[in-house]
This record gives C-alpha cells, structure tokens and sequence, in this order.
C-alpha cells in the first residue's frame, strides 16, 4: 500500500488544494472569533460618528493619498507608544469604512495628531511642507485652499454608512448638506486631522 503522505507530495494539485483548505480553516480560528468579542466590535466611550464636515475631510484625506504614507495604527511596543501616545484599539475605528490603519511610514503615524498643532502649523504645513519641516519630502496640497466642498452628496454617504451600522441620524443626514456646502477643502481636512485619537491622547 502505497504511503498517503508520498501520494501528496507527488500531486501537486491536491497538495494545493490541501493547502488551502488547512490555511482556510486556519484564518476562520482566528478571524471569526473577533465577530463576537466586545472589544473589537464594541465603540470606546465617548466614540460618535463624523459630523457632515468631518466626514467630507475623512474623503478628501483618503481621496489625496494621505493614507498611503500615513499609518493610523500604534502598535502596543514602548517605542511606538513613547512617540506617538496610546496604542491603537479595535473600539476606535468601528465606525470606519474603511479602516486607514496602513502599513506603511513614509510620513509620521497620524493615528494621535488631534490637537497636537494648532490649525495654523497644519496650514503652513499642507501649502508648503518644507517651510514647517525642511527634510520632509510630503508634497504641497496648494488646491485644497481654493476648492470648496459641494455637500450634494454628504447625506448619501451618511446613509450609505447607517446601512453598514454607523449610526447617523434623520437629523444629520437631513442638514448634512447645509453643514458642508461652501466649506473650503482645508477647512474639513483639518476638522478631521484635528479630531484624530482625542478619545485616547497620551496621558501627561
């Protein structure tokens, strides 16, 4: 009789199949358990969604690549959390679709930059980063001071974003357009700049 482990290595394709199947069953043991644990699917004190005008700063952020070169994930290491303040829990962003934890630092974490700087550093900062910063290598964001936001879709959003279970409200889908008609581009990038990790800044 012909050893079972032999006949695998010699078929490729059932090794593959095999393989993917073992690998299935073991991403489902570790992924499906998060569905039904408090922590990763509950909201943190104090965590409500986006008001109209920073929901439309979260778009343009995601919309001028900022999310590529900025992670929004502090890892529990004490080199992290010296720098950049407490660590990332699953409760802040279950309001998130999608996530913009990243992966990769091109620029500084920006997981804790609410209040950090004022309004006016951010400004300097977005039109010319080099008169801020003189290493940074972060391209200028000039246009976001002359575009003004068209709120005809803000409350779209927000009900696109109830149905997947944040929870918005008759009354902030219904004045969503007025909150953000007119509102220039720089103004709502900041309002969600500034509000990023205020609910777990680092203790002092």
């Amino acid at each position: 009789m012909p050893n079972k482990h032999a006949i695998i290595e010699k078929n490729i394709g059932l090794m593959i199949v095999l393989i993917v199947v073992a690998m299935s069953f073991g991403g489902l043991a570790q992924i499906v358990p998060l569905f039904f644990t408090g922590e990763t699917t509950e909201p943190i004190a104090g965590l409500k969604p986006l008001p109209a005008v920073e929901l439309e700063g979260r778009d343009i952020y995601i919309r001028e690549g900022c999310h590529v070169c900025h992670t929004q994930m502090v890892r529990p290491l004490r080199a992290e959390t010296e720098r950049y303040g407490h660590y990332s829990v699953a409760g802040e962003s279950v309001y998130e679709h999608p996530f913009l934890w990243g992966s990769k630092r091109t620029g500084p974490d920006l997981a804790r930059v609410g209040g950090r700087y004022s309004d006016d550093w951010h400004r300097a900062h977005l039109y010319d980063p080099r008169s801020v910063v003189p290493e940074s290598n972060m391209p200028a964001f000039p246009w976001l001071f002359e575009n003004r936001i068209d709120g005809s879709k803000t409350a779209a959003k927000m009900i696109g974003l109830r149905k997947v279970g944040v929870p918005y409200t008759d009354e902030q889908i219904a004045s969503a357009q007025a909150d953000v008609d007119g509102v220039s581009e720089i103004d709502a990038l900041l309002a969600y700049l500034q509000q990023l990790g205020t609910l777990l800044q680092r203790k002092r």
